[in-house]
């Protein structure tokens, strides 16, 4: 197998990086509470839908961002065998179980914009199952997910690399609205809950109303 070239992977690096940079732009400046603010005072009956209309946009925007790495000519850089591939499907399963059980105790359709969205308040915040370890729970799944794939190529690490730089830092910009949003609730549950990764404490006492926002 011939040495990657440094040029080539420079290249291919800031079209993946280029693409992501521009969705999570996108995707983040439109979930600004200054942006919601102007739909509803620009076409107030219309704001109502403008959760439901922002969620199915991006998930169309989706499609050709993850058709990006693969318009780039790619090589393997591993394939993980027995007994590293059976820790890989774990990290999997754990990063699955994590994101679900994050989905389940949301307001499912205030999330997916079927429905109004409650006010935020203390009482609503959700500090309990995976949001007892993480304060972003849906996020650390789904890097698990990633990162355990058994199959890697260089624009998968690559494009990969550029989406844990977003959920970064769209988890950092997303928790001032948060602030913003549950006020001192948030800023305690901050302060005992670790961002991504857990480490071994004892469980939050929080309310357990299942609704918390994240647009």
């Amino acid at each position: 197998m011939t040495p990657l070239r440094l040029s080539t992977v420079l290249v291919h690096a800031g079209v993946i990086f280029a693409a992501v940079g521009l969705y999570g732009l996108l995707h983040s400046a439109l979930a600004s509470h200054e942006v919601k603010a102007w739909v509803r005072r620009r076409w107030p009956r219309a704001a109502r839908w403008y959760r439901l209309a922002y969620n199915v946009v991006f998930t169309l925007l989706l499609l050709p961002l993850l058709a990006v790495p693969g318009l780039l000519p790619d090589r393997v850089l591993y394939v993980l065998h027995p007994p590293l591939i059976y820790a890989a499907g774990g990290l999997a399963l754990v990063g699955l179980a994590l994101a679900v059980d994050a989905t389940l105790r949301t307001d499912l359709g205030a999330f997916l914009g079927l429905k109004e969205e409650p006010p935020a308040t203390a009482q609503s915040l959700v500090a309990r199952g995976a949001y007892r370890w993480v304060r972003h729970p849906m996020y650390t799944g789904s890097l698990l997910m990633l990162w355990a794939l058994p199959v890697m190529t260089l624009n998968s690490a690559l494009f990969y690399a550029a989406l844990t730089l977003y959920i970064v830092v769209g988890a950092r910009w997303e928790e001032r609205k948060l602030l913003a949003e549950y006020g001192e609730a948030y800023a305690k549950y901050r302060q005992k809950t670790p961002m991504l990764f857990p480490w071994p404490r004892r469980g939050l006492r929080f309310p357990s109303n299942p609704r918390r926002k994240s647009l």
